[in-house]
């Protein structure tokens, strides 16, 4: 007779096989879990603000899939939207009505954004648009921020060092020299590192390239001032200033981070939200620029699933939804505030270990430590141990958070108050024991 093997171990064996096919066993490196020493889990499915895993376990989610979900997992209206426009036909390879209306209707919301070229990864848009920074200044310098992630192309992946405007090794190996001496690295809500970068290479730096508010490092917020220093640092150089909004745009509003904060750069990278849950992103920006893109220009950019049909249906039923709804972010904001207050109160009330919250808007992050993280320096301050207890004695009660403490929880419209509760009061448990 045949053993009947628990959920368990069939969990474990489904790991077992992976590591045999795939490096690591999974497909992007943070979902191994390493960074807070626990098993991986695999999901099999997910509604509005839960999961379920392989072996049926239920959380509720605070990853959402790295930050596209701000309607939930699975929303009916994208979901159908989707199911039509595979109907229609999976992928045409020519241009469609819809991705000319998605272009139309990003162009009317984000500020700066006059023209917009669609793509399907994060990474493919922040590299088309240093590119074309590159392309239209005849500059090969980028100056990038410690801690801060645009992807994996060759020139992002350059360490933080202890100072500004010094050339940084690689993080990964097979970046080459020419990547690293074209990379400059400052410190994120430094400005005299900025200034320092430009100093260093006044005549070679094209663009500035910064997450608005940083979401790879946890979220840590612009200083007041900083962006706009960066904008004006730029245009005292002659520099492209570059917002990669792949995790802030649509999130922090409508207009994404460049209206919430009020500072317009030259280009814009988008993405996660965009898509809804199907992979999307865009970079856009002003029309000079965009123009010197290929056909119109000589600057080259393609792609077989740019502007996918059904992930062009998603984006356009996700802004449907939100556009439908006049206080959707205003209730976003409410449900975010809610969470941040109750984690303050659980850290008042136990010390220790010491806890803080940074949030802005529907990017939230629990960082253990006494001060503010500012920049990736900051880190070192940062008790990774104590977040990795926290993170698996939160998962065994049901609350799923990102596997490390660095990256950001998100919001969606589909957190309630059921997850609310949930969530602090395995918060609270989680932090007596961990002060016991």
């Amino acid at each position: 007779m045949t053993a009947v093997r628990t959920a368990s171990e069939i969990h474990v064996d489904l790991f077992e096989r992976a590591v045999r096919v795939t490096p690591g066993g999974v497909h992007s490196p943070v979902r191994a879990f390493r960074a807070v020493g626990a098993q991986p889990i695999a999901l099999v499915e997910a509604q509005g603000a839960r999961v379920r895993d392989a072996e049926g376990r239920e959380y509720v989610d605070w990853i959402g899939a790295w930050g596209p979900l701000i309607l939930g997992h699975a929303h009916p209206e994208v979901v159908e939207a989707v199911e039509r426009a595979a109907r229609r036909g999976l992928i045409f390879g020519l241009a469609s009505p819809a991705e000319v209306e998605l272009a139309e209707r990003i162009a009317t919301r984000v500020p700066g954004c006059e023209m917009v070229r669609l793509v399907v990864t994060g990474t493919e848009a922040a590299m088309s648009a240093l590119r074309l920074a590159r392309a239209a200044t005849g500059r090969p310098g980028v100056i990038k921020f410690a801690g801060c992630y645009h992807g994996h192309a060759d020139s992002f992946l350059i360490r933080a060092g202890s100072g500004a405007a010094t050339f940084q090794v690689p993080d990964s190996p097979g970046v080459t020299a020419g990547a690293i001496g074209d990379t400059y690295v400052a410190r994120l809500n430094d400005l005299d590192s900025v200034d320092t970068c430009f100093a260093s290479t006044p005549e070679r730096v094209a663009a500035v390239i910064v997450e608005p508010v940083a979401g790879n490092m946890g979220c840590v917020p612009p200083e007041p001032g900083f962006l706009v220093g960066l904008r004006e640092r730029c245009n005292r150089h002659g520099a492209v200033l570059i917002f990669d909004e792949v995790i802030t745009g649509f999130r922090l509003g409508s207009g994404g981070a460049a209206a919430h904060f009020g500072v317009t750069p030259d280009l814009i990278a988008m993405g996660k939200v965009l898509g809804g849950g199907m992979p999307l992103a865009a970079f856009g920006g002003r029309r000079d620029l965009m123009k010197q893109i290929c056909p119109q220009g000589l600057v080259y950019q393609a792609g077989t699933f740019a502007a996918h049909p059904v992930s062009v249906a998603a984006a356009l039923a996700t802004l449907d939804v939100i556009d439908r709804n006049p206080a959707f972010y205003e209730t976003l904001e409410a449900t975010s505030a809610t969470i941040e207050s109750g984690f303050k109160t659980l850290s008042a009330q136990m010390p220790q270990p010491p806890l803080r919250v940074q949030r802005v808007g529907s990017m939230w992050t629990p960082f253990f430590t006494s001060q503010p993280v500012r920049s990736w320096d900051d880190h070192v301050t940062v008790s990774t141990e104590q977040y990795a207890a926290f993170f698996r004695a939160m998962l065994s009660r049901g609350v799923l958070l990102p596997p490390s403490q660095f990256e950001c929880s998100f919001v969606s419209i589909m957190h309630g108050e059921d997850e609310i509760r949930m969530t602090l009061d395995a918060a609270e448990a989680a932090l007596k024991r961990m002060s016991a």
